[in-house]
C-alpha cells in the first residue's frame, strides 16, 4: 500500500518538531534560557511548514530560516530550531536548480554564522566550518536525490515507450491475421455471387442458399473489418498484410501434437457441442493456446499441461494449463514466475480486440494457467449459440 507523499512528510514534520521541543525543555541545563510562549511560537513556525516543503521548497526554506534567526536574535538556544531549516535546505537542493539552491546554501550558513556571532564564547573558525560543511553536504545529498528522480522518471519514460511500441507492433502482426480473415469471406463471397448468378433463373432454391451464405459471410466479413480498423486507428499504426492463411480450431489438435514432440505432454480436452464459429474468433483462441503452450515449452520444459475447450452459450472458453514441474528436477518456482514478454501483451490485445477476458498468471496449486473467455457474434448465436447448456 502507497502512502500518501503529504502524509509521510507529516509524520517527518511531527518528529522533527519532537525533537525540537524536547531540545526546548534542555535548554536551561544547557545554560540558556527557556524558551517562554513567543519562544515555543517560534520553535512552531520554524519546524511545522516544512510539512509543505515538497509543495513550496523555497519559501518554507526562507520562512524557517528567517524564524530561525529571529529566534537566535531573541537569546534562545540556536540548536533547537536546526533541523527544520536543515530539512528545508535540503528539499530545494532535491527538487531545484542549482542557482536557486546556492543562494540558499548561502542563507542557510549565513544564520548559523549569524548564530555564532551572537553567541558569546563561541569559536567563530568552528562555526564557520561547520556552517559549510553542513550545507555543502546537504548540497550533496539533495543534488544526488534530484539526480536520482530524474534518471527514474527517463526509465519510466523509457518503459512506457517501449511498452507503446510493442503493443503497436503486436496490434500490426493481429491486423494482418484478420486481413486474411476477411480475404477469405470475400472470396466466399465472389464464389457465391458467381453462383446465384449463373442459377438465378433456373435454380431459386441454390441461388437463395447462395445470396444466404454471402450475408452471413458478409456480415461476418464487416464485424472482422471493424475490429480491424479500429484497431490500426488506436495508435494510427499501420502494416502490409501478408503471410498465409489464418490457422482455425480444425488445427488445434495438430499442433497439441507438435507440442508434445515437443517434450510437454498435453491434454486436450473439448467439452460442449463443436459449432461454426467466426474465422476471426477461432484465430484468437488459436494463438492463445499456441502462446501459452509456447510459454510452457520455454518456461517449464516437461511440464504436465492440460489444454480445454469449451463451447457454451453465447460465448468460448478456454483454458491452458500446466503444473510447473519438470520431469526429474521438479517444481522450480522461480521459473514458474517468469513468463513476462510479448506474449502476454498479444493475449491482452487479441481479448481487448474481441471484447474478450483473460486472466494470466500463477496457480495457487503450482504452476501457470491462462484462461481466456470470448464472447461469440450474433450470427453464430443464431446458429446454435442461444441453446442452454
Amino acid at each position: 500500500m502507497r502512502i500518501h507523499p503529504l502524509v509521510v512528510d507529516g509524520l517527518i514534520t511531527a518528529a522533527q518538531t519532537t525533537v525540537a521541543v524536547l531540545l526546548g525543555r534542555e535548554s536551561t541545563a544547557q545554560g540558556w534560557p527557556a524558551p517562554d510562549s513567543l519562544g515555543w511560537t517560534l520553535v512552531a513556525l520554524a519546524n511545522l511548514p516544512t510539512v509543505l516543503r515538497n509543495r513550496a521548497p523555497v519559501p518554507v526554506c526562507v520562512g524557517v530560516l528567517a524564524v530561525s534567526a529571529a529566534y537566535v536574535t531573541l537569546g534562545y538556544w540556536p540548536v533547537v530550531n536546526s533541523l527544520g531549516p536543515m530539512l528545508a535546505f535540503y528539499t530545494v537542493a532535491a527538487l531545484r536548480p542549482t542557482r536557486t539552491t546556492a543562494v540558499c546554501a548561502a542563507l542557510l550558513a549565513g544564520v548559523w554564522i549569524y548564530a555564532g556571532l551572537v553567541t558569546e564564547g563561541s569559536s567563530m573558525a568552528s562555526v564557520i566550518a561547520q556552517s559549510l560543511a553542513y550545507a555543502l553536504v546537504l548540497w550533496w545529498f539533495g543534488h544526488s536525490a534530484h539526480r536520482t528522480a530524474e534518471l527514474t522518471r527517463q526509465l519510466k519514460a523509457e518503459q512506457a515507450e517501449r511498452a507503446r511500441r510493442e503493443v503497436a507492433e503486436e496490434r500490426v502482426r493481429i491486423a494482418r491475421e484478420l486481413h486474411d480473415v476477411v480475404a477469405h469471406h470475400m472470396a466466399v463471397i465472389n464464389v457465391q455471387a458467381g453462383l446465384a448468378r449463373f442459377v438465378f433463373t433456373s435454380d431459386a432454391r441454390t441461388a437463395r442458399e447462395a445470396l444466404d451464405t454471402i450475408a452471413g459471410s458478409s456480415g461476418e466479413a464487416l464485424a472482422e473489418l471493424r475490429r480491424m480498423l479500429g484497431l490500426l486507428r488506436a495508435d494510427g499504426v499501420q502494416g502490409a498484410a501478408d503471410g498465409a492463411p489464418a490457422p482455425g480450431l480444425d488445427q488445434l489438435a495438430d499442433m497439441v501434437d507438435r507440442v508434445r514432440a515437443g517434450g510437454v505432454p498435453v491434454d486436450l480436452r473439448i467439452t460442449g457441442e463443436p459449432r461454426p464459429l467466426p474465422p476471426g474468433v477461432q484465430l484468437c483462441l488459436y494463438r492463445v493456446v499456441q502462446e501459452a503452450l509456447t510459454n510452457v515449452l520455454k518456461h517449464a520444459p516437461g511440464a504436465q499441461a492440460q489444454v480445454e475447450l469449451a463451447y457454451r452459450a453465447g460465448e468460448m472458453t478456454v483454458s491452458v494449463t500446466d503444473d510447473g514441474t519438470d520431469r526429474g528436477k521438479g517444481v522450480d518456482p522461480a521459473r514458474k514466475q517468469d513468463r513476462g514478454g510479448h506474449g502476454l501483451i498479444g493475449m491482452r490485445e487479441r481479448a481487448k480486440l474481441y471484447g474478450g477476458s483473460i486472466v494470466v498468471g500463477p496457480r495457487s496449486e503450482g504452476g501457470f494457467g491462462v484462461h481466456l473467455t470470448l464472447p461469440t457474434s450474433a450470427q453464430s448465436a443464431r446458429r446454435g449459440d442461444a441453446v442452454a447448456e
